[in-house]
């Protein structure tokens, strides 16, 4: 089992940044992917970036590319997410989630925080 504990949302206006953490415990010697995805109010689930421990394979979704940067702190077990040049359809419920080797989907996830970006 891993538990996954996202913070750093809050409300910010358009053209600001915020950093999301998401912070692995349990069985965080198992860690492999580690993703970011959000979701709006009556929007699908929408797949931010992704990370493998390793640090050497990293995917962004076009929506994001260019503004967002994942990174790992593997002595912390935390990922995080900077987001630079937010704007207003960045607003979601950001969720950190955890995939396992060897599994097509993402098994484990955070509450989510939300994020906020003002016009």
């Amino acid at each position: 089992q891993v538990q996954l504990v996202e913070s750093g949302g809050g409300l910010v206006q358009a053209g600001g940044s915020l950093r999301l953490s998401c912070a692995a415990s349990g069985r965080t010697f198992n860690l492999y992917t580690m993703g970011w995805f959000r979701q709006a109010p009556g929007k699908e689930r929408e797949f931010v970036a992704s990370i493998t421990w390793s640090g050497l394979t990293i995917y962004y979704g076009d929506s994001v590319k260019g503004r967002f940067t994942i990174s790992r702190d593997k002595a912390k077990n935390s990922v995080y997410l900077q987001m630079n040049s937010l704007k207003p359809e960045d607003t979601a419920v950001y969720y950190c989630a955890h995939r396992q080797q060897g599994i097509r989907d993402y098994g484990y996830w955070g509450q989510g925080t939300q994020v906020t970006v003002s016009s």
